[in-house]
């Protein structure tokens, strides 16, 4: 997929969940949502596997319940841990799906938003490969942008949040840096007149 910054990328969110830009690596880590659940939320994460470590396959092993728990000392923790998200954008903008954004993926946890708990059933979660203590990639934030677009396109999405919004006190992702605004602005390069997309509400300090 080209980085070209003035080009920008043509992701497209197929009728069955799938993004056919995107690289995928199935993940048996998911589930239906009930049958009156809307999506009307995308959520924000972080993850590095070890933490504060990029690259290799670890965050994928993961999600595809295939992590050689050996492998690291931090890994022993994550040995019962099934979780998966429907999206992970790599450091240099690779864009890969683990599940039908149709599906329900185990990505937020005991959550709630708006007076809703359990996020899972409505909403899309996103992974950035990076942590709560440096700064996230500049291709990460052009796609990004480009994702939500199309999930813009395909699903009634009304609101956008990080894990730390959804699960406070639990979670602090993306934490403090992850530019809130930035991401605005690489969306905002995406509207036209012909946006089929709704405007998405950001958190309130964004």
């Amino acid at each position: 997929m080209s980085q070209n910054k003035n080009v920008l990328p043509p992701f497209n969110i197929a009728a069955d969940g799938w993004c056919g830009e995107a690289l995928h690596a199935a993940s048996p880590n998911f589930d239906a949502r009930p049958a009156d659940a809307g999506i009307d939320l995308l959520v924000i994460h972080n993850i590095s596997l070890p933490p504060g470590q990029f690259g290799g396959a670890f965050i994928t092993d993961l999600f595809t319940n295939r992590l050689d728990c050996d492998a690291h000392p931090y890994f022993d923790r994550l040995r019962a841990l099934r979780v998966s998200a429907h999206f992970l954008i790599r450091r240099d903008g690779a864009v890969m799906q683990f599940v039908s954004a149709n599906d329900r993926a185990w990505h937020a946890g005991l959550s709630s938003f708006g007076g809703r708990e359990r996020c899972n059933d409505f909403s899309i979660g996103i992974e950035l490969e990076g942590s709560d203590f440096e700064p996230f990639a500049a291709p990460q934030y052009r796609m990004l942008a480009a994702l939500t677009h199309a999930l813009q396109n395909r699903y009634p999405l009304t609101d956008v949040a990080g894990h730390e919004h959804v699960a406070a006190g639990r979670k602090t992702d993306p934490g403090p840096f992850f530019d809130w605004a930035r991401y605005r602005r690489a969306l905002n390069a995406y509207a036209s007149p012909a946006f089929a997309g709704s405007i998405l509400r950001f958190p309130k300090f964004a």
